[in-house]
This record gives structure tokens, sequence and C-alpha cells, in this order.
């Protein structure tokens, strides 16, 4: 495979969000129909990250293949020769490659990683202290005990940006389009790769820096969708905010209903300011991407306006429109056709990745 590797992925527990989906989904799509012949395009569903937080283990098996629906029902072509979409579990590489790049990573750096800070304060939400007392607990070989809350944090939510190290080099991807909330995480790899290449020799292929990703897809920021409730925050569908996250399974109505209760702000008049407006500014966001219109037009259009009801109606008005047709697409979907493509894409996979997890082996003195 001698074409450059376009890589993405989004966990497949839990029901994705209309966050998911311009965040990530609709982007992947987009890329593909931009860039398919020119580069290998990787869209895999990385299954092996969905334990890193509560997950309904019973469900899990099934939610995989329905997410690859809605990336069908979003326009991903399945038939295009240049696209692989694939289970991360079910190339077994991935697993080894992240045991070996678990004894090149420092525990300092992935102490400092915002998602673990963020997603263990989550997981114990009742007593925030507990997250920094665990982790001057470990630096200080202190004995570590469970939460009195009974809620734990895994050691898999602390080591999973390697695991996405191990996802990207693996497969030798120089581009990497993520949403911003993972820019620490694509560095941590570029300090990954570049710590065993200086090592052992020129054995990972390093994924550009966060600047030259957004330029290769015509980005000036990454694309996060905030909480319609709680617009400092992301729209997540691993947190429980169902006022201020739209799934894609709700019903138009009811999503149109969220939208116009959405939090806003007391200024009295429209602006695009993420850091001062987030709540009118996530709006904005959402109605310029469901139109298909530049940021720039759609600020222009509304910016300075004190009718916050009419914007609202306008974003409920796409977001209706935009779930009807999405959902009717997804009913429709080939079931085979998806079957089939994985089952194709993950043999390949298996192949490619076997050669280059023999070079890392022979390079850390596993195999002659």
């Amino acid at each position: 495979m001698s074409k450059e590797t376009i890589l993405t992925g989004i966990r497949s527990n839990g029901e994705l969000t209309l966050g998911n989906y311009l965040g990530a989904i609709l982007p992947m799509v987009q890329l593909q129909q931009q860039k398919a012949g020119d580069y290998q395009l990787n869209f895999f569903v990385p299954d092996l990250h969905s334990f890193t937080t509560p997950v309904n283990h019973a469900e899990l098996y099934k939610q995989t293949l329905e997410n690859l629906r809605i990336f069908a029902a979003a326009g991903l072509d399945f038939s295009n020769p240049d696209t692989f979409v694939y289970r991360q579990s079910y190339i077994p590489a991935h697993s080894e490659l992240f045991t070996i790049l678990n004894n090149f990573a420092y525990f300092g750096e992935l102490s400092r990683m915002t998602q673990f800070k963020e997603k263990a304060q989550q997981v114990i939400a009742e007593d925030p202290d507990t997250l920094s007392d665990l982790i001057d607990d470990i630096a200080s070989d202190e004995e570590v005990t469970a939460p009195q809350n009974g809620k734990a944090i895994s050691a898999g939510l602390f080591t999973y940006p390697v695991l996405m190290a191990a996802d990207i080099l693996l497969h030798s991807a120089t581009y990497v389009p993520v949403g911003d909330d993972q820019r620490q995480h694509l560095e941590l790899c570029r300090d990954l790769g570049i710590r065993f290449n200086n090592k052992f020799g020129d054995i990972f292929t390093v994924p550009l820096a966060w600047k030259d990703q957004l330029a290769f897809y015509n980005r000036d920021n990454g694309i996060r969708i905030r909480s319609l409730k709680y617009p400092d925050k992301k729209m997540s569908k691993s947190v429980s905010d169902p006022a201020g996250t739209i799934l894609l399974t709700d019903t138009p109505a009811v999503a149109a209903k969220k939208v116009m209760s959405a939090t806003t702000d007391s200024f009295g008049e429209i602006q695009f300011d993420f850091k001062e407006r987030p709540g009118v500014s996530n709006l904005l966001q959402i109605l310029a991407l469901l139109t298909n219109q530049a940021q720039s037009s759609i600020n222009a259009e509304w910016e300075g306006k004190t009718a916050y009801g009419d914007l609202k109606k306008a974003v409920a008005g796409a977001v209706e429109l935009f779930l009807a047709e999405f959902q009717a697409r997804h009913d429709a979907a080939d079931g085979a056709q998806i079957t089939a493509k994985l089952e194709s894409s993950e043999q390949a996979m298996r192949q490619s990745t076997a050669a280059m997890l023999l070079r890392v082996q022979q390079a850390v003195g596993l195999r002659p």
C-alpha cells in the first residue's frame, strides 16, 4: 500500500450524537469525497477503547455494527477501493504494539493528559478531589485505595493515549483528523514515534503536527460541538446530559425542542465568540455545518441581532430537517455490504500490520 494514509475512528460504545456526526463522521465522509484516489483512507472502529469508561458489554458488539450503519447513512462509500473499514480488536497487532509502546511512554506525560483528568472526574464526579489525591498517591508510592464513593478509575483510561498512538503508528498514518480535544493525544503519538525512531532507527512514520493536520483538511481549528445545556463542555455520548445532547436517534421534534431550550447568554446581542459566548456560538456553528455554509457567512447574517429566539428557530429547523433525512438513509443502509467490507478490510489490515509489527519486534529484540 504505497499511498499516504489518512486514519480516524470513533468509539463504538453508546449512542452517537450530533456532535459526533458534525465533529468526526461528516469530516471523514468529506475527506473520502475529496481525497479518495490520492490517499488510503483507514476508517476504523476502536472497540478496545470502549472499555476505558463504563460500557454495556452486552450491547457493545451490536453497537459497533450499528455505528457502521450510521457511517453509511452519513454518506461513507463502502465500495471505494481506497477505503478500509475495520474493527480494532480484529487486528491483533494493535494490542501487541500498545503493550510495547507502554514501555516507552512516561507516567508524567500521561498524567498531564486533559482528557484523562476530565473523564476521570466524570467517573468520580461526587468527589472531584479524589483524582488529584489518586495521582499524588501513585507518584509518592502511597497505598492506593478505591474512592469511598465506590467509583474507580481504570488503568485503561490512563494509558488509552498509548493505544491511540499504536493505532496510528501501526498503520503509518500521516494524517489523523481528530477533534481539538484529542490534540494532546496526537502530540503524544508524535513524541512516542520520534522517541522510538531515535532509539531504534527509522521504524515509524510520524503523523504531521496539529497545525499541519488542520491545514490538510482546511480547518482553522478542530470542530467541538458543545452541550446545549452546558456550552462550556462538549456534547458527549458518554456523559449523562440528556437536555444538552442531541442523539442521532432522537426524533426530529424532540431534537428541535432541545435546541429551543438551549443555554445562550445575557449579553442581549448575537456574537460569535466561543470564549465569552459559547452557547450562542455553538448554535451558530451547528447552523453553519448543517446548512453547509461558511461560518463567516452565517456569522454575517446573525451577528448584531438581538432575537435569540429567531436563531434558535433557525437551528431547530435545520436539525429537524437533517435528522429526518439522516434517519431515512440509516434505515435503508445495506447491512450485507457493510459486513462484506469489514471482512475484506480486516483481512488486508492483518497482513499489512503484521509486517510493521515484525519490524518493531525485531527492533526491540523480540524477533531475530
